[in-house]
């Protein structure tokens, strides 16, 4: 289990356009990674046009948001020009980052234990610290719940 103070776990995935992203190359600014189960569901679109929505203020505070879930890049591509989302999708197919960040749980659906993601997001902060992690968070508030994070 992360926890805060400690590093976060450098990573190298491809967002919806194919271009690689490691957590390095956002030293020294704020990074909102936030991981979340499948595109174009109604809890993760809630999530993303909530991040969508307050883009502007995310990027007066100089805070980059990363949104993490195991579906393709292709996937990505359609999910982010289908709700216009102004913010990077990473990809994970092989569940490195996702295990890396410990957001692959046993968690119940339709009375059934699966494996998946659960919805979680990290503050990391300007120094590639775990400044604040926010577990099991409901998609519709945590955008507003991150950028009071911010603050």
């Amino acid at each position: 289990m992360l926890e805060i103070g400690s590093k976060a776990p450098d990573f190298r995935l491809p967002d919806q356009n194919g271009t690689i992203h490691t957590l390095s190359q956002y030293r020294g600014r704020k990074v909102i990674l936030y991981f979340y189960p499948k595109d174009n569901t109604p809890g993760c679109t809630k999530q993303a046009c909530g991040f969508a929505g307050l883009y502007p203020q995310f990027q007066e505070k100089d805070a980059v948001i990363l949104g993490v879930s195991r579906d393709s890049a292709a996937s990505h591509k359609r999910f982010e020009e289908k709700y216009s989302l102004p913010f990077t999708i990473l990809s994970d197919p092989e569940l490195s980052v996702i295990q890396a960040y410990d957001v692959w749980q046993e968690k119940m659906m339709y009375g059934k234990k699966t494996m998946g993601v659960v919805r979680t997001t990290y503050l990391i902060d300007e120094n590639g610290m775990i400044a604040k992690v926010f577990h099991k968070v409901k998609a519709a508030e945590n955008p507003q719940q991150m950028l009071e994070a911010l603050s």
